[in-house]
């Protein structure tokens, strides 16, 4: 299964339109904050897929929720912009949250700089922001035996 995940793309329609052309085989998108109406855009042209959202600091009028739990493909995802946890001081507090709730994959967004890491059993991914010349975003692979693979993609102008 492969999940694409988008964050902070602030109004950019052209890049977060490229990479959901980039990845038709996406079965679950996931936007980890900061573009609630590219999210409205997801959920109504994308409805074959499971689509998941969260509210940004930037997602003022948003009814989108701050967290989100979910399970896709047998791995527990939790979901945050990472704003309410202090992400662009250190994740020591989103990798306890994300703990806390027995996640395998912790996704955030919010300090635009792309990451991925593994720190003691959880798969960690801020896909960047997927907005202007720098503009990135996340692919995660659930393979049929469980694993889980994480990578970035820088998309370029």
């Amino acid at each position: 299964m492969r999940i694409l995940v988008l964050s902070d793309t602030h109004g950019d329609f052209y890049s977060m339109k490229k990479a959901l052309d980039a990845q038709p085989s996406a079965e679950a998108i996931i936007h980890c904050g900061d573009g609630a109406e590219q999210f409205d855009y997801i959920r109504q042209t994308c409805a074959d897929k499971t689509v998941i959202g969260v509210r940004g600091n930037c997602d003022f009028s948003s009814k989108l929720p701050p967290v989100e739990v979910k399970e896709i493909g047998g791995k527990k995802i939790f979901i945050t912009h990472g704003h309410l946890y202090n992400a662009k001081y250190t994740i020591m507090d989103l990798i306890y949250a994300a703990r806390e709730q027995g996640a395998d994959i912790l996704l955030f967004g919010h300090t635009h700089m792309p990451m991925t890491d593994y720190y003691e059993g959880l798969h960690i991914m801020n896909p960047g922001s997927c907005c202007g010349y720098f503009a990135s975003y996340g692919v995660i692979d659930i393979t049929d035996k469980g694993d889980i693979v994480t990578n970035l993609v820088k998309l370029g102008r």
